[in-house]
């Protein structure tokens, strides 16, 4: 719905709007900053994972782990017993399942771009949240200011 008065095409005049249609914007708007709040939590926690696994590169490979035993995990809760053989490649998994053989500058390269692509679009993911925070407050506001005035004038009368 645009607004008739002028204003920019996609926004609503939420002053104009009934209590109930407030009420729907409102759940509608909760529930897109629920979403939005859920997928910034499953991006830090990518960026969380691939810090790991940076950190993991650059502390657990040396030639002195080579040949020693070490707990491969399968998921996050299952580890089966294995030994490094080559402490100078890693297998990354670059997603959808597949793996790549990759030198040890080669695979911190591709974890710090992964940390750094996230690190962004998690910033502008923290705007858009923030301004649909925004957006929730503004319509608790006028709703209050509309039910506040609709029994004041109950009252009066």
């Amino acid at each position: 719905m645009a607004s008739k008065q002028g204003g920019q095409p996609g926004q609503i005049e939420i002053t104009a709007l009934p209590v109930p249609r407030l009420q729907e914007l409102k759940t509608q708007l909760d529930a897109e900053l629920t979403h939005l709040s859920n997928s910034f939590q499953s991006l830090r926690t990518a960026q969380s994972k691939f810090k790991d696994c940076l950190t993991s590169i650059t502390t657990g490979l040396t030639a002195s782990t080579t040949n020693k035993p070490l707990l491969v995990p399968l998921t996050s809760s299952l580890y089966v017993p294995g030994k490094l053989t080559d402490h100078e490649h890693v297998l990354v998994d670059v997603g959808t399942g597949f793996f790549v053989e990759k030198d040890i500058p080669g695979a911190k390269d591709f974890y710090e771009r992964k940390v750094k692509d996230l690190g962004e679009s998690l910033k502008d993911l923290e705007q858009v949240v923030q301004g649909k925070a925004q957006n929730v407050r503004m319509v608790e506001e006028v709703i209050r200011l509309k039910v506040m005035s609709a029994q004041e004038g109950k009252g009066e009368e």
